[in-house]
């Protein structure tokens, strides 16, 4: 049990996410073959998406308002997560003009360094798009990424421990 709530807490975690989560539940599940990689799946979907309604009402609030706290690193640490989210969002609207829905599920899916849940719904706050759909949006794309990186970890895990 400890072992799920080591994942779930992992992919909570901003910039880590599901792309660190799925590959500690894969080395889990070479040491442990009764450690199900179905339910580790379901387990980080939920841990990667739980801050979600946070991030998209909250943080970009906490973020403005952390910007002024005398705290310096703080203070720098907002500024860098008020930039990134500035310029993730104006990317995507640029390059997606009308599938703005569609290119925040594929900003979200395409498992990069910075393209997780967290960047994609805080760019989605700064660009003032509709909660719902973009819940649905980086939903898809939390799925999107997971597959990829269950892909990869299958095939890299597969190869050196000859899982199958």
């Amino acid at each position: 049990m400890n072992k799920y709530i080591y994942i779930f807490l992992i992919a909570m975690v901003p910039l880590i996410e599901l792309r660190g989560a799925i590959p500690f539940a894969y080395a889990f599940h070479t040491a442990d073959p009764e450690f199900s990689l179905l339910w580790s799946y379901v387990i980080i979907a939920i841990g990667n998406m739980l801050p979600v309604p946070f991030i998209f009402f909250f943080a970009r609030k906490v973020l403005e308002w952390g910007k002024d706290v005398k705290v310096r690193w703080f203070s720098k640490f907002c500024i860098w997560c008020l930039e990134k989210g500035e310029k993730g969002g104006q990317k995507l609207q640029a390059k997606a003009g009308r599938g703005l829905y569609v290119a925040l599920l594929l900003f979200v899916g395409i498992p990069l360094p910075g393209t997780g849940a967290w960047t994609g719904t805080l760019a989605a706050s700064f660009l003032d798009m509709d909660f719902k759909k973009s819940v649905l949006a980086v939903i898809g794309g939390v799925i999107l990424a997971s597959v990829i990186v269950g892909v990869v970890c299958t095939l890299g895990f597969g190869a050196i421990f000859g899982i199958k």
